[in-house]
């Protein structure tokens, strides 16, 4: 009998007299409580098909070697399979048949030769208890079973990524030549109905991607600590690291970004095998991944532990455009109208530095100059991939009309007639930057181009040692406006850490992972 936790809570206050703080509960189940919802995202990916029949079919990351070796790739499961099965072990398959609702999970069978290599697979009963999926078999009987799909359902589709992922077919030949007008494999459809249901993130996702944080602002608490002791951006990276391993979050979103002075104006810059000696702040862009979910988190901050005064300058600007943009996120909003404000604070803000002069606001805006500073977009989705599908509307999109914003006010306004705009259930980056590229402002922007009126060289060559300020958060849309979700120390937090006046009971708060054991710090 289903007891939900409000009922239990009346019936032994009332029946048993018991009062709030005298039981405890402990729950036992022979499965997990909660799975990943594969099942749920399986018909949502069917809805944005927008069919009542056929078949679905992925193929998951199959295991690869490196060339002219014996040693296999890293394995990273597919993205698109993870959705749909929350599987992640190699050479497995999954098939959704969506007019009788059933998500088949094909697994690689259990080969006796190499559990003293490799140790045991999951067995087919194993994953019947662990996933969210309607039937499991051995991945040998997959194509059998699209071929019996075949024969007994004339006309309905198989709906697959891409050519090369397809299956291996007895009749694929007479399918492929002798029917071109009836071809039951549709390779044109499925990526761009996954992309949309994609989009919006259920709450389990979303605690993937919390939890992916926690772990990723420990690492970010980790380096600051033990900052002033290193000498090299490779020391940052390690530690990061080892903070992200020692909490079971082996794997990073994307390669580590560990960029000390001038490095920081490049904004993919993972050599992270330079001196620090010398330079004034380290920018770390750095997130790990909890169960295939990524986190995406940027922080700017002096090595010593003290700005310069170029340096706070900067910070306090990209700090105020972040500020403000988050402030203004809700459903409804335009993203490119918080991208365009982000730039407007930015050109008024290099303008009261002096670095941006000779114009207004509005002339500068127009003529794309602070591009020089600011030169990539505010954020982007995120999930599964650190830069997650947008769907049918790219998050930047500019169809419609001209920003929604005031320039002088800075009031950010819903864009209905430039499409939906942001929606409950999105999650976004948000990370604005000033950058001083030396080779950008010599070049592109340099004395020969129509940008050079409004860039004051003079005031400029005091700003290139910073580098660059770039500070990033992942931001859940709500129903009524925003969560951050990044919890890694910034601002002047930041700067009591590193100079050993931690107060990380300010704000932080232990985990309790899933996998067990409480957040390594």
């Amino acid at each position: 009998m289903a007891l939900d936790a409000s009922e239990l809570t009346r019936r032994l206050a009332e029946e048993l007299s018991f009062t709030e703080n005298s039981y405890w509960i402990h729950l036992q189940a022979s499965s997990p409580i909660e799975k990943y919802p594969a099942k749920q995202h399986a018909r949502s990916v069917a809805r944005h098909l927008g069919v009542h029949e056929g078949l679905i079919y992925l193929a998951g990351q199959q295991t690869t070697f490196l060339e002219d070796s014996d040693q296999p790739q890293l394995f990273r499961q597919r993205r698109y399979f993870y959705y749909v099965t929350g599987v992640d072990f190699p050479d497995c398959f999954v098939t959704y048949n969506i007019g009788q609702d059933i998500l088949t999970l094909y697994i690689p069978p259990i080969n006796p030769r190499t559990i003293i290599w490799n140790g045991r697979g999951p067995s087919v009963d194993e994953c019947e208890e662990r996933y969210d999926v309607d039937v499991v078999r051995l991945s040998t009987s997959v194509d059998d079973d699209i071929q019996s799909y075949i024969n007994s359902n004339e006309g309905s589709k198989i709906y697959a990524l891409h050519p090369n992922q397809k299956p291996h077919l007895r009749d694929s030949h007479t399918l492929y030549n002798t029917l071109p007008k009836k071809n039951i494999f549709d390779f044109d459809r499925l990526q761009k109905a996954m992309d949309n249901a994609r989009v919006r993130k259920c709450p389990h996702e979303v605690n993937l991607i919390r939890r992916a944080s926690a772990v990723t602002a420990s690492a970010h608490r980790s380096v600051l600590r033990a900052l002033r002791t290193f000498d090299n951006e490779a020391q940052i990276q390690a530690a990061f690291l080892d903070t992200c391993i020692a909490n079971d979050a082996k794997h990073q979103a994307y390669e580590v970004i560990a960029a000390s002075g001038e490095n920081a104006s490049i904004l993919h810059y993972v050599k992270n095998n330079q001196s620090l000696k010398g330079k004034q702040v380290v920018c770390l862009d750095a997130g790990c991944e909890w169960d295939c979910y990524a986190s995406d988190v940027t922080r700017t901050f002096p090595i010593s532990g003290r700005w310069s005064t170029e340096a706070k300058e900067i910070y306090d600007l990209v700090q105020e455009m972040q500020t403000a943009c988050i402030e203004r996120i809700r459903p409804g909003v335009r993203f490119l109208d918080l991208h365009i404000l982000a730039h407007q604070i930015a050109i008024k803000g290099l303008l009261e530095l002096g670095i941006l002069h000779g114009g207004s606001m509005g002339e500068i805006y127009r003529a794309g100059t602070s591009m020089a500073f600011f030169p990539h977009g505010l954020g982007h989705h995120l999930g599964l991939e650190v830069h997650d599908p947008s769907g049918d509307e790219p998050l930047m999109s500019a169809e419609g009309r001209e920003p929604s914003h005031d320039p002088q006010t800075k009031e950010v306004k819903g864009a209905p007639r430039s499409g939906k705009g942001l929606e409950e259930g999105m999650v976004v980056t948000i990370e604005p930057g000033i950058y001083f590229s030396k080779h950008s402002l010599s070049h592109e922007f340099g004395p020969l181009s129509p940008h050079s009126k409004y860039i004051n060289p003079v005031v400029l060559q005091r700003y290139l040692a910073v580098g660059g300020v770039r500070i990033e958060d992942d931001i859940l849309v709500t129903a009524n406006g925003y969560e951050n979700l990044t919890k890694a120390p910034k601002g002047e937090e930041m700067l009591h850490i590193i100079l050993g006046e931690d107060i990380r009971d300010k704000g932080e708060e232990a985990l309790v992972l899933s996998r067990g054991g409480t957040l390594l710090r």
